[in-house]
Parts: C-alpha cells; sequence; structure tokens
C-alpha cells in the first residue's frame, strides 16, 4: 500500500480506502500456498501454552524437544542440561551439568528416546550420544558396534522409530541409521545427484511409510528417502522443489497423523506445513515474543496425540500446539 493514496482522501473515504488497500495488501503479501489454509480441514496447529522452567532456572536457548511417556524432555543448552516437565507443564527435574565426562555435556542438541523410556542426547561439541534412564541416572554412550568411539563428530538431530536410531552430524554432512544395539543400517549422503550432497542436516523425522525427512539446512530444503535410503524428492517452497527455495536455515521437522509434514524455518521465525506432495498447505508464526510468536525457534516435536512441541530459542520458551 503506498502511504500517500492514504492522504488524498479525506474524513470518511480515508478510512473506507485505508481498509481496502490494507485487505489488498495483506492477500498480495501471502503466496498462493498460504491463501490455501483457510481451506485446509482443520488448518495450522492451534496454541495451548509455553514450557518456560522454573523461576530458579527458566530456559536458556532450548534446542531440541521431545516427549517419552507421560514426560517432556527440553534440551536447555546454555545450562549444559536437560530439564524434564510433566503433561501439565510443570518443571519436575533435571539433569546434566557442564562438562566432558559422563552425564555431562558441552551443548546439548537432539532429544529422543525409546520404548523403555530411556534417554537419548546428542552433545554437539562433545561429538557424544549419551544415554540415560527417564530419570536422567547415566546409561552409557551410544557408539557403533565396529567404531567404538569417533563414529559421529557432531551429532545434532535425532529420532527413534521402530527400534532404529537416525541421527543427523552435521560435519559429517549425512545421516546415519543405526538398530539401538549399534548395527549401522543406512548412510544417506547425497540426494538427486552424486554431487548433490546434505549440507549441515539439522533434522530428522519418520512418516507412516517410513520415508525418512531430512532437514538439510545448509542447502535451504527437506530431503526426503523412502525407508531404504533412497533418494525421491525434494521439499523447499517452490512448486516442484526444484525453483528457489523459501526457507532461510530450516531446522526441526516432524509428521501429524495426517501426513503433513512441519517444519520450522529458524531465520523466518516461522512454521510450514506441506501436504505429502510437498506442496504448502499453511504456515504461522512471526518474529517477536508475543504470543504464537517466534525468534529464531529451532526443535520441533510432534506426539503420538498430534500434540506439536516446538522450541523458541531466544524467546527462552516450549511452545505446545494441539
Amino acid at each position: 500500500m503506498k502511504k500517500k493514496t492514504m492522504y488524498i482522501w479525506m474524513g470518511t473515504i480515508i478510512g473506507l480506502t485505508a481498509v481496502l488497500f490494507a485487505v489488498i495488501y495483506f492477500f498480495n503479501l501471502q503466496d498462493d500456498a498460504v491463501k490455501v489454509a483457510s481451506t485446509v480441514k482443520g488448518g495450522p496447529p492451534t496454541l495451548s501454552y509455553y514450557l518456560q522452567g522454573d523461576m530458579e532456572t527458566p530456559l536458556s536457548k532450548p534446542m531440541d524437544v521431545t516427549k517419552i511417556g507421560q514426560f517432556v524432555y527440553v534440551s536447555d543448552t546454555n545450562h549444559q542440561q536437560i530439564q524434564v516437565f510433566d503433561s501439565s507443564g510443570t518443571p519436575v527435574f533435571k539433569f546434566g551439568k557442564k562438562g566432558t565426562g559422563q552425564g555431562e555435556f558441552q551443548f546439548t542438541y537432539g532429544i529422543t528416546g525409546d520404548k523403555d523410556g530411556n534417554v537419548y542426547v546428542a552433545d554437539l561439541y562433545n561429538g557424544k550420544i549419551s544415554i540415560f534412564t527417564s530419570k536422567g541416572k547415566f546409561i552409557k554412550y551410544f557408539t557403533d558396534e565396529n567404531k567404538k568411539t569417533d563414529f559421529s563428530k557432531s551429532p545434532a538431530g535425532l529420532r527413534i522409530y521402530n527400534k532404529r536410531l537416525y541421527i543427523t552430524d552435521i560435519q559429517q554432512n549425512k545421516v546415519m541409521v543405526y538398530s539401538l544395539e549399534g548395527k549401522k543400517l543406512l548412510e544417506l549422503t547425497t540426494a538427486s545427484a552424486k554431487d548433490d550432497t546434505l549440507n549441515a542436516p539439522n533434522a530428522v523425522t519418520i512418516d507412516d511409510d517410513q520415508n525418512i525427512i531430512v532437514s538439510d539446512t545448509g542447502n535451504q530444503r527437506l530431503v526426503i528417502f523412502d525407508k531404504k535410503g533412497k533418494f525421491t524428492r525434494i521439499i523447499n517452497g517452490s512448486t516442484d522443489g526444484k525453483g528457489d527455495s523459501k526457507f532461510v536455515n530450516p531446522r526441526g521437522v516432524g509428521v501429524l497423523g495426517d501426513g503433513t509434514i512441519l517444519m520450522v524455518d529458524n531465520m523466518t521465525h516461522n512454521v510450514y506445513g506441506f501436504d505429502k506432495d510437498g506442496k504448502q498447505v499453511y504456515q504461522f508464526g512471526t518474529m517477536g515474543a508475543d504470543k504464537e510468536q517466534f525468534y529464531l525457534p529451532n526443535g520441533l516435536f510432534v506426539d503420538d496425540k498430534g500434540e506439536v512441541f516446538i522450541t523458541d530459542t531466544v524467546n527462552q520458551r516450549v511452545a505446545l500446539y494441539y
């Protein structure tokens, strides 16, 4: 809307013109996929409440989140620990401290859990994945059965699905898939061509068809592989995934029960929703500290009930959507 237009008219005409141009301006700012959002059944999820930690230790740069049983586990990265909340959002306990030894962290990042309630935590700087009991007692480091150490240099995103651990490694530009016993099953490094390599992948998730969805951050896209690790397609906000990307630093990714893929776009401070074919169906969130706003969001997790948890790093909170 051009400001000079608003000053041409007087009185009532000014008001009517302003309203008219505001509506036009708003819809012109939205791309076609966002306009469709109002017609999508259910639309984007609805904000319920925030997790922020206790008064003594509020969250500081929460990078990732997961739900294991009835508890929510958050990577409280600047405090080198994990904070744990109950289903009502009340802090219940925390574990971990700064260091390089067992049960200690330098930079807590990805977090996931297995069917026994054990908690897996990726330490981006220590280059280790630690396994804890549900109460935060250190059990052991996760290791490759053939490479006892240094199989991962900078583990970031973690997810467990069907007794498989999926690991993104930012420095090595790859995604590794292991059995929980440490047997390497897959390694993903390239997309559609030999020279089309992954670049600093930050997050990974798996849909009901066992497709592997990777947030390929350095390449500003999502890359989809089938369960055997074969490349299938790219999602980057363009019509066919082959145009210029609309993303700016894509991070956390998850899948709703209806197949909708949710992705956190870190530097645009919002969340995108895509259908199974990669078509954008909605987006939500803007930059800020108010309700339903984000400031450099990073992690995203969808639980079995369809609840969506999003870590909001600068605002130092985790948003829960239904």
